[in-house]
């Protein structure tokens, strides 16, 4: 098995690892606060702190500044690196203290005025008090993102793929111990209850966002991390991050106002529609992480030295390889899940009109399953060649195409409107961005017979997938787990050529 292969299945774990806890989390939120106004402010208050982080530190940076990081490692080694890093992440850092002071002065006019207009004043009042928590969160994320971005030029993924899980188990601590008022019981373990109510959940986000940077740290060790207090904006090196950055802070800048979109557009909605827009959501990124996000990630370092070594065939060869495996992967995923995710959408709790709500909202979601993959490797396909105005150009036009949909079909169909607004806009970006990969790189879309088989096979697995889970000789859950495993073994031979290119790449 390759490198990029066991780099790509490590993270494909620890992501999935990370979902699976994630949504253990989604399911004790609901059960606690329901589909209403709590839960509601919530998640709203997570949309600019994300926004910043998304933008400085998170994943702007890192696709940005992982291809800079890979040359001079390759030209200087790790001192070169290290130099590098430390000017970049001491400017970034400054920014993102700048930017999460202003929000926490400002929280409430913008709760009132962008985010959440259609709020009654109180919810507006609370989703500025969690927001403002938030960004001691995002404090601690900066930098734990900054860490990711320096051991993934080292091609090192272990902890860096670790550390969203640790973030995890610490929200649960939130929900589980600060947020009760009476603890939970753990057969006859009693657990401790503080009532913080939905404070005790934000706090839970801030320790585990400590936590998050402090997994890391082992691994700032093994690659001799040495910090330097310089910055200078003359620097070849920094002009050269941010040079890349600045138009992925606008890519990502436009990508995080889709979601504020969406989210302004359901607080106009019926109450709790915020919180099932983040439920579907919940349950498409579980696959796509464990697909789309894990390859992209593992794939980004590779390709950039692919390109930077000149060696555009291979880069080409590459980008083939894994444009097969998405579509074998995403589209059968597609139906399996759409099919046999109702008695996972009951964990969550609620009236059956809810679950039901709530079901088209996650289907409509799954309809970009495959969309969003190819967008994930497609954009880093172009920030690998440090091309980074392209995907800014196709950012801007789904977020215009996005607001057109989410406004038409969101104040027609609901939340589940809003949903299939957000999956077409992100399929068609990320369709464009590999025709536009196809005519500058030859062979990259050349994937018809995968293609024929990867849809004979998902049809044959959808019909069956369907039959075993209308039977009733099994609990729910359980039965749609076996509906789901007969269709992924029925469509396992159509797909079996992509999933020997995966452990070969």
């Amino acid at each position: 098995m390759s490198r990029l292969a066991r780099s790509t299945l490590l993270v494909a774990f620890f992501f999935g690892l990370e979902k699976i806890i994630g949504y253990a989390r989604y399911i004790l939120i609901a059960r606690q606060f329901g589909y209403g106004a709590q839960s509601d402010a919530y998640y709203v208050a997570n949309n600019i702190p994300d926004l910043i982080l998304a933008l400085i530190s998170g994943g702007a940076l890192a696709v940005a500044f992982i291809p800079v990081l890979s040359e001079y490692l390759e030209k200087g080694g790790r001192p070169a690196l290290w130099d590098i890093f430390s000017r970049v992440a001491n400017l970034v850092f400054l920014v993102t203290m700048t930017l999460s002071a202003l929000v926490a002065i400002f929280a409430f006019p913008l709760m009132r005025t962008w985010i959440a207009p259609g709020f009654t004043p109180d919810e507006q009042v609370l989703a500025a008090n969690l927001m403002r928590l938030n960004l001691l969160a995002t404090f601690f994320l900066s930098i734990g993102g900054l860490i990711i971005a320096g051991l993934q030029a080292n091609q090192y993924f272990f902890l860096p793929a670790l550390a969203p899980v640790m973030y995890d188990l610490g929200a649960l601590f939130g929900i589980f111990i600060l947020a009760p008022a009476t603890g939970y019981h753990l057969g006859p373990l009693q657990l401790p209850g503080f009532g913080m109510g939905i404070y005790g959940v934000m706090f839970g986000n801030v320790i585990g966002a400590a936590m998050f940077v402090l997994i890391q740290v082992p691994g700032l060790i093994r690659y001799q991390f040495q910090w330097k207090p310089i910055i200078n904006l003359r620097d070849p090196g920094v002009i050269k991050v941010l040079s890349l950055m600045g138009p992925r802070v606008l890519t990502a800048g436009f990508i995080y106002l889709i979601f504020i979109a969406q989210e302004n557009i359901a607080s106009r909605l019926a109450t709790g529609s915020v919180s099932f827009i983040n439920y579907g959501w919940l349950f498409l990124q579980v696959p796509e992480t464990i697909i789309g996000t894990a390859i992209a990630t593992a794939l980004l370092p590779t390709i950039s030295e692919q390109f930077a070594s000149g060696h555009q065939a291979e880069f080409s060869q590459t980008l083939n390889r894994v444009l097969r495996v998405i579509l074998a992967l995403t589209i059968p995923s597609t139906m399996l899940i759409a099919i046999g995710i109702p008695p996972f959408l009951g964990l969550l709790g609620g009236s059956a009109a809810d679950q039901a709500t709530l079901g088209l909202v996650t289907r409509a979601f799954l309809v970009g399953l495959a969309g969003q993959a190819l967008l994930e490797v497609g954009s880093r396909a172009f920030y690998a060649q440090q091309k980074a105005l392209i995907p800014l150009a196709t950012s801007f036009l789904t977020l215009v195409i996005f607001i057109v949909l989410a406004i038409g079909l969101g104040f027609r169909w609901g939340a589940p409107g809003i949903g299939l607004a957000n999956s077409l806009a992100f399929t068609i970006e990320g369709l464009l961005l590999w025709a536009l990969l196809g005519r500058r790189f030859s062979g990259v879309l050349k994937s018809a017979n995968t293609l024929a088989r990867v849809l004979i096979g998902t049809g044959l697995a959808t019909l069956v997938t369907y039959f075993v889970f209308h039977q009733s000789f099994l609990p729910s859950l359980l039965l749609s787990l076996i509906a789901m495993g007969v269709g992924a073994l029925l469509v396992l031979p159509f797909i079996w050529p992509e999933l020997k290119i995966l452990s070969k790449l």
